[in-house]
């Protein structure tokens, strides 16, 4: 009846008990508190079922901060056993799991930190920044979300209930085939992704034609913002290549649950295939997260340096070109296949080029602060630590971009550390730098700026003891996956280095979590009464902060591509109407929820290869895309006197600063 799922799938390690037990008590308190403090209705009816992009956004966030604090807990595991396992001493987990934690590791922060962190601060921001009200598709936002929620799920169950993949973050075949990956680990690593990546697939669609629909009249393309540009690229690169995605996991999962063989060398299949099609996505999605992390820097290198941004159109241009690019170089990641020699130069030379546009911006971002009024706030420092991080990896890849050093430092650590000099460096500092610049926007109160840079410092020297060893450990020959080494090697200082800089990142990571609640606290102190704390360019400060459901009282007029700066500075009188209009907003609705539910448990059934569960799953699934698609969209209206009455309060409020 359960197909393969047994009480063996309830049995774990030590270490993994731990974690079960500590995160059930977590979940136990949280719904304890809910109930204590009667916010169980009100958490459904306000959060949970809400359609307002604002709010998916900070669920977006929520989630994804909770998966972070998961994939540190992983690294500080990674690292003490690298550390500890040398010579005699074997460390503090075993081969097999140290294998699940590496896998799990890198699949969580790829999709679930950083792709929940992105579509978070873009459901903040790509709206009010372009001056609409919503999304293009309001409900389809929400089933995104929740589809990304189920894949999260999924990544967590596996904690608790069987395995998860030790095949890898990509689960390279052979290794991931049946004969050599039997469990179920590489199941919950293929529904975990295939269920989170269609759901960045529609909300790539989405965002898409958000950008090209709905913007400001007047807000031609080169008046839009470079975030909503980077944006713009991001998604078109969503759209193209999460498509392959599907396909590739589809075609794994028809190998382990069906007996094909697109995959399996000795039934006629070709592991190559899976290698060049997940790297044909792989790629894309390198930049399909550090192109909005660009777009941020953009706005705030701009914002604290007070000038315009340099070399505007350059930078629109630099952002098409590596968006293009980033489809053309691919096999850089598997120079060792064999391809040969012209296939090799080619996506060498190729990959030496998508450099220039990336170098084309940071010279702009360093020319806007060229005797501008630079003010070293937060977000700027972590601009700063990304131009120092970033260029350093950006080195790196491009001596990697030789096929001949590449066949010296392939899988080894040198490999692991350029890529995380680029996913954090330039992702994750360029996530922190758009939190606390946008974070007044949506709480109306101000970071803790003290707390702040105590965090960014320690952050930038984990950041740099974490990964320079290893550096220096990939050139010495160790390679990535490896839970365990000779003495003799002399390895084990560099490592140890390397644990600490690790350490030094989480208390980092602390900081940050303690500047959010010092911040909530002493809120009164750092009100953010006009909406402006940062004296914005853009359209999203013209908005009282928080600002309400409905965003925009009135639609602006963009006349300018810094609108918002310049009626400032002119003295351009706010565009106030003799008479409100009501306004409609998407109303509340749980179908998000349900359609997302049922699409996680068909993962989970096949997973497990629960037979009779997967089309009662799916009957369920069609019908409540029935149900949905049935009826019209939903809204609730606004009323007149209402706009009026918050608009004028917003109004009283600027009026008093």
């Amino acid at each position: 009846m359960f197909g393969k799922l047994t009480i063996s799938a309830f049995v774990h390690d030590p270490i993994t008990n731990v974690a079960i037990l500590g995160t059930i008590i977590i979940g136990i308190v949280g719904i304890i508190l809910l109930i204590r403090f009667k916010k169980l209705s009100w958490l459904w009816k306000n959060w949970l079922t809400s359609l307002d992009p604002k709010k998916i956004g900070v669920m977006y966030i929520a989630i994804a901060t909770f998966m972070l604090l998961r994939g540190l807990a992983d690294v500080l595991l990674i690292r003490t056993q690298q550390a500890l396992s040398s010579g005699a001493s074997h460390g503090i987990i075993n081969a097999d799991t140290f294998q699940q934690v590496f896998s799990a590791h890198g699949t969580m922060m790829i999709f679930f930190v950083a792709m929940g962190f992105l579509f978070g601060i873009l459901n903040l921001i790509v709206p009010p920044q372009i001056g609409s009200r919503d999304v293009a598709f309001p409900f389809l936002n929400s089933v995104s979300f929740w589809l990304f929620a189920g894949g999260a799920l999924l990544v967590n169950l596996s904690l608790a209930v069987g395995e998860f993949s030790a095949a890898g973050w990509l689960a390279y075949p052979p290794l991931s085939e049946l004969s050599y990956s039997p469990g179920v680990g590489v199941d919950y690593w293929i529904w975990s992704l295939q269920i989170a990546g269609v759901g960045s697939l529609l909300s790539g669609i989405n965002f898409l034609v958000t950008i090209i629909k709905l913007r400001a009249p007047g807000m031609t393309p080169m008046k839009m913002p470079i975030f909503i540009w980077s944006v713009l690229g991001s998604m078109s690169l969503v759209v193209f290549a999460f498509p392959i995605l599907t396909a590739t996991l589809s075609m794994l999962a028809l190998d382990r649950t069906l007996g094909m063989h697109f995959f399996t060398a000795e039934a006629g299949g070709n592991a190559m295939m899976y290698v060049n099609l997940i790297w044909a996505w792989g790629h894309p999605e390198v930049y399909i997260l550090i192109l909005p992390a660009f777009g941020i820097f953009s706005e705030i290198v701009s914002v604290f340096s007070g000038k315009r941004l340099f070399g505007y159109k350059s930078m629109v241009w630099a952002l098409g070109a590596i968006t293009f690019l980033s489809f053309t170089v691919w096999l850089h990641h598997f120079f060792t296949m064999g391809a040969g020699a012209d296939v090799n130069s080619f996506f060498g030379i190729m990959t030496m080029i998508i450099a220039i546009p990336t170098g084309v911006k940071i010279f702009n971002w360093l020319f806007t602060m060229y005797r501008g009024r630079v003010r070293l706030t937060t977000p700027m420092l972590w601009f700063l630590g990304f131009v120092v991080t970033f260029t350093l990896g950006g080195v790196a890849g491009v001596l990697m971009s030789v096929p001949a050093i590449d066949y010296q430092v392939h899988n080894s650590l040198f490999l692991v550390a350029h890529f995380h000099t680029m996913i954090i460096g330039g992702v994750l500092f360029g996530i922190f730098a758009g939190f606390t610049y946008w974070f007044p926007k949506f709480t109306g109160f101000t970071l803790n700026e003290r707390i702040g840079r105590w965090a960014f410092w320690v952050w930038l020297f984990g950041f740099l003891l974490a990964f320079i060893p290893l550096y220096i450990l990939g050139l010495m020959g160790a390679t990535r996956r490896l839970d365990h080494y000779d003495a003799s090697l002399g390895w084990q200082g560099l490592f140890i280095v390397a644990g600490i800089g690790a350490t030094l990142i989480c208390i980092g990571v602390a900081l940050q979590i303690l500047q959010v609640i010092v911040s909530i606290v002493q809120r009164k102190q750092h009100l953010v009464l006009d909406g402006d704390p940062w004296n914005g360019r853009t359209l999203e400060w013209s908005t009282v902060s928080p600002p309400p459901s409905y965003t925009f009282a009135v639609i602006p007029i963009v006349t300018d591509r810094d609108d918002f700066w310049v009626s400032k500075h002119q003295s351009i009188p706010d565009q106030v109407p003799r008479h409100y209009r009501a306004i409609a907003v998407p109303k509340n609705t749980s179908a998000g929820i349900v359609i997302a539910g049922f699409a996680t448990l068909i993962g989970f059934a096949v997973i497990w290869q629960i037979i009779w569960l997967i089309p009662v799953a799916l009957l369920g699934l069609i019908i409540s895309c029935i149900i949905r698609l049935s009826h019209d969209a939903e809204e609730e209206i606004i009323s007149a006197v209402d706009v009026e009455r918050q608009e004028l309060t917003a109004r009283r409020q600027r009026d008093l600063v």
